[in-house]
């Protein structure tokens, strides 16, 4: 069975008998998990197992685990730091903070890894331009430069412990106050400066092979009416065909308020879709979501597919064994260090 176009949220700590069963529907895909889901570490591996012994290949399991606010899973996990901390320690050490960005990166994904993850929705590629508090410290830095460095260190780290990225959130939601999850964020600047600034960190990363990419619930009017996920300028024109991306596309959660404007539920997901969206997020609407499969019960897109294969993770190590990897100590020094902000004394 292929990997449908649908990543759904699960209500507990485990899997109940009507969650098998929509699991099982070819509509589909991944699974995103959210604090509601974790108790422990071990409790969450056994569930990431029942999930991917549903099918073959098995379901997508993702988070959000960026650091700082954004982090699903806490107890038994490494507190991760917020992302501006790296950009504030490359204003004076530059080489510590892309060193410090790689390792943390790293010891993210290995203990995601080592719980049977799959992969975070990380890094953030948005510049933090001082506007929005919904990005806010989640951004690296206000550059673009400095964004792409850290975003690319961090993101080699991701790979070495098995694990893809997906940079977020196309083509840049730094620029605006309001917050998707609520309203509807509107950026009035034109596509020469989005392209010039906001636009680099991502072309720069897919140059790279970034192996996906989540848009913004922003609207640019200056450049179309739709919002960057539900606009075929934005995924097909200038993503696919300007950025040369290849990757998988994934939605944010079209249950959120800044998608209402792709109409009802079903009609959203085929606006995505259309757009040029590989797999749809529909997060803490049980009844959208199911509304959602049934009416993708029929989709197919090998294409698809295939990308939706390269998010599975690679390898990992024991949980048992990784506290003793020497890797991982260094990580929690370079986090402590990082909390203090004493640059000076970093030891990479």
């Amino acid at each position: 069975m292929s990997l449908g176009p649908v990543m759904l949220d699960l209500g507990g700590v485990e899997l109940d008998a009507e969650e098998r069963e929509i699991l099982r529907h070819p509509a589909v895909g991944g699974v995103i998990l959210f604090t509601r889901n974790f108790e422990h570490p071990e409790q969450v591996a056994a569930l990431t197992t029942a999930i991917h012994d549903l099918r073959d290949p098995h379901l997508l399991v993702a988070l959000d685990q960026e650091g700082g606010r954004v982090q699903r899973f806490r107890e038994g996990f490494t507190r991760l730091p917020p992302a501006r901390h790296f950009g504030e320690l490359s204003r004076e050490h530059p080489v510590s903070a892309r060193r410090a960005a790689h390792s943390v990166g790293w010891l993210m994904a290995a203990e995601l890894r080592s719980v049977g993850v799959d992969f975070s929705f990380a890094p953030v590629l948005d510049l933090d331009r001082g506007v929005s508090q919904v990005i806010g410290d989640r951004a690296f830095a206000a550059g673009a430069d400095r964004v792409t460095e850290l975003a690319l260190a961090w993101r080699e780290g991701m790979h070495e412990a098995g694990m893809a990225a997906v940079g977020k959130h196309f083509p840049g939601h730094g620029g605006v106050a309001a917050d998707s999850h609520t309203e509807l964020p509107v950026d009035d600047r034109p596509f020469d400066d989005l392209e010039t600034e906001d636009l680099t960190p991502f072309e720069r990363l897919i140059r790279r092979g970034l192996e996906a990419v989540m848009p913004a619930h922003v609207v640019y009017p200056q450049v179309d009416r739709n919002p960057a996920g539900f606009s075929a300028f934005w995924l097909r024109r200038v993503l696919r065909e300007k950025l040369g991306f290849q990757g998988v596309i994934f939605s944010d959660d079209l249950d959120m308020a800044a998608a209402a404007t792709g109409g009802g539920y079903a009609e959203r997901a085929r606006s995505a879709l259309d757009a040029g969206c590989d797999v749809l997020l529909v997060c803490n609407n049980r009844p959208a979501a199911l509304d959602i499969i049934e009416s993708l019960r029929g989709h197919d897109d090998p294409t698809a597919h295939l990308r939706c294969l390269r998010m599975h993770g690679r390898g990992g190590l024991e949980r048992a064994r990784l506290h003793l990897e020497p890797r991982w100590q260094q990580a929690l020094r370079v986090i402590g260090e990082l909390e203090a902000l004493d640059a000076p004394s970093l030891d990479l």
